[in-house]
Order: C-alpha cells, then sequence, then structure tokens
C-alpha cells in the first residue's frame, strides 16, 4: 500500500510524549475475578529546540499492527518504508520549565486504541494543550501496559453489542434513514437502544470511571505540567465521544466537551448538559446523534462533515485511505477541519481566549448553533 507522511502539527510547540498505567482501578466486568487496569497516553507541549536529535515514535507497534490487521483485515506496511511509521511526537521530551497547559482527556472509540486519534491529539498538544487519551481494556482493538503486558480486544464482545445482532444493526440502519424532529430521532433511538443495545449502555459507566481514573493521577502526578484552574475539557471519537458528554454532564471537573460521531448509548432521558458542547457528525450518522441538541443551558454546536464515514474521523483516514470505508473527503482536508472545530472550541471554552468559537460553515463542514433551551 502506498503510504504518505502523516500529519505535521501546525502550532508554535513541538510536542513530547509518555505514558502510564493506573493499576487496579477495581474489577474488571468483563472477565470476573481478575483488576482493571488503566492505560493512559499523554501528549504535551515542549520547545521545539529541545527535540533537535530526538527521535520520533512510531505511530504503531507491532502489537497494534497485528491488531490493526485483525481488525480491518487490512494493515499499513511499513518494512519497505519504516520512515512512514514516525508519528509527530517525541517520547520524554524534556518539558518547559515552569509552565502549565490545560488538559484534554480523550476517549476512543469500541474497538479502537489508545493512539487511534494521535494526530488530532498531537496536533491539540502543538497549541498549548496537554492531551490524555486512555485505553479501555478488552473494548480497545489492543492496550499496551508500561510493564510491557498487552490485552487485545475481546472479539466476543462484538456479539453483544447488538443482541440480537441482525435486528439491532437493521434497526439503526433504518434510523439512519428516518426523518424527524431531533425529539423524535432522539426517541427512536432511545426505543431502540433498550431493545438492542443493552450491553452499550451498560457499558457507559466503566468508561467514565477510566476516564475519571487517568484524571486522579494527572492530579497527583502531573500538576506539574498541567494547568487544572479552568477545568478540563473532553473529546472522543464514537463510544468514546459519548463518554466524553457523560462527563461533560456528570464531572464538575470537566467544563466542556466534543463528541466525534458518537451515538449516545445510555439512559440521558433526564440528563441536561449544563456545558458547552460540540457534536461533530457524518451525515451516515446525523440522525442517530440528536440526543446532545436537547435539554442544555449552554451552547451546543454541530459541525457536520460532507462525504465523511463514521471510521474516517480516526488516525486510520491515513492509513487505510479508502473513500468507501473512510469517506471521501480529503484526509488532509478532514484533518484540518477536524483540528480546527477542536481549536476553536477549547480556546474559547478551556482557554477563554474569547467569548464562543469562530464555528463557522465551509469547505467540508457545516456548521449549526444551537442555543439553550433550558
Amino acid at each position: 500500500m502506498n503510504m504518505r507522511k502523516f500529519p505535521e502539527p501546525k502550532g508554535e510547540y513541538a510536542v513530547g510524549t509518555f505514558t502510564f498505567t493506573v493499576k487496579d482501578v477495581g474489577e474488571e466486568a468483563l472477565r470476573p475475578g481478575t483488576l482493571r487496569s488503566v492505560a493512559a497516553r499523554v501528549w504535551y507541549p515542549v520547545r521545539k529546540e529541545s527535540t533537535e536529535g530526538l527521535p520520533e515514535i512510531r505511530a504503531l507497534s507491532e502489537d497494534m499492527l497485528k491488531a490493526f490487521r485483525s481488525t480491518f483485515l487490512v494493515a499499513p506496511d511499513f518494512r519497505r518504508h519504516p520512515e512512514r511509521n514516525e508519528s509527530a511526537c517525541y517520547a520524554d521530551a524534556p518539558r518547559i520549565p515552569g509552565e502549565r497547559f490545560p488538559l484534554i482527556l480523550f476517549s476512543h472509540g469500541y474497538s479502537s486504541y489508545r493512539e487511534g486519534n494521535s494526530f488530532l491529539c498531537i496536533e491539540l498538544a502543538s497549541h498549548g494543550y496537554a492531551v490524555i487519551s486512555v485505553a479501555h481494556s478488552l473494548e480497545a482493538m489492543c492496550t499496551e501496559f508500561d510493564d510491557g503486558s498487552v490485552l487485545f480486544y475481546d472479539k466476543r464482545l462484538t456479539g453483544r453489542m447488538y443482541s440480537p445482532m441482525a435486528g439491532g444493526i437493521l434497526a439503526m440502519l433504518r434510523l439512519t434513514k428516518t426523518k424527524g424532529s431531533d425529539e423524535e430521532l432522539a426517541a427512536r433511538f432511545d426505543a431502540v437502544q433498550r431493545k438492542y443495545c443493552r450491553f452499550m449502555m451498560e457499558r457507559l459507566p466503566q468508561w467514565v470511571k477510566d476516564m475519571e481514573a487517568a484524571l486522579g493521577y494527572a492530579r497527583e502526578h502531573l500538576s506539574d505540567l498541567i494547568d487544572f484552574r479552568r477545568g478540563v475539557g473532553a473529546s472522543g471519537h464514537s463510544m468514546g465521544g459519548n463518554t466524553a458528554y457523560a462527563l461533560c454532564a456528570e464531572d464538575p471537573q470537566v467544563v466542556c466537551g466534543v463528541n466525534i460521531d458518537g451515538a449516545l448509548f445510555g439512559d440521558y432521558s433526564r440528563t441536561v448538559q449544563r456545558k458547552p458542547f460540540l457534536q461533530i457528525s457524518c451525515g451516515d450518522n446525523e440522525r442517530a446523534e440528536t440526543r446532545a441538541f436537547l435539554r442544555h443551558t449552554a451552547p451546543v454546536y454541530k459541525a457536520l462533515f460532507r462525504d465523511m464515514k463514521h471510521i474516517g474521523f480516526s488516525d486510520a483516514k491515513h492509513m487505510i485511505p479508502w473513500g468507501a470505508v473512510t469517506g471521501r473527503l480529503d484526509p488532509d482536508e478532514m484533518h484540518a477541519a477536524l483540528c480546527r472545530c477542536h481549536l476553536e472550541f477549547f480556546d474559547a471554552y478551556l482557554k477563554g481566549k474569547k467569548e464562543a468559537p469562530a464555528l463557522e460553515s465551509g469547505g467540508a463542514v457545516t456548521v449549526t448553533v444551537y442555543p439553550p433551551d433550558l
């Protein structure tokens, strides 16, 4: 496969990275009798001159490539061009003495992986954010812990995502074609998920706990790197975007959030979203993601991407550039627009650099603003 060089960050900073593991955060419900641990990766801003002579890290380890192949039935081949597997960040690059940065928590999609949106996370870090991305063990395609151990995705879980599988998938497909108001579509989604997706609804609290475990570690061990004074932002893709929505709704530490094309599995029937929120969607899933626009006391934004598929919002857009799978939008154009949406939103509601994000329709994206409705 002919591979392009991965995106280069455009911000004023270079980017350092390291990982940490929070051990034994509770019983592993997916494997009773064992304990769950949380593996996280941090990206953070560093001075560009401090990275001179340092090697870039690999975007995909051998275990990740193995998991990638198992999930997608194909994986990037870097054997002839190993330099194409270089990610634009540097392991343990020297931190900037005395400087701290606001934190964005990131959560990957179901059966994706901790670095599944690394290009976005690196871009955010290059603009002055610390970003922590968390692996959800057994539900990530591959989770790599700091002690060298690895957990791969438990494929038995796929059959539990919809039960029964055929009926659930057909019901969701019908929902994506259904017309109606945001309220009507949200009610139809709730009816479908309660009938077919109880497992996904039940998994959400654990994903929230994983993120809160990583946040607890950051508060205890990374206060010299992270500035917590204005609160914390959250983002995520797919099920991870759902997790970001739940964190915004439930955790007072989280002050704003972004959901990248995630359906809101869970009981939100009484939820009032009191934090600014950005819902990013593709046309295929737009009608399954309307819950985010209901019952909110702060502004909510919708950024609808044209010519995109669900998986294309992840790094896969640059690794398996098949339009039928990832969307027809050019990978670099998609990446630039996705980063721009995040930076505008977090610059306003996390850094406080402006009163509101300058999110405008044009090119790849159509933006709708929903003023507070409560």
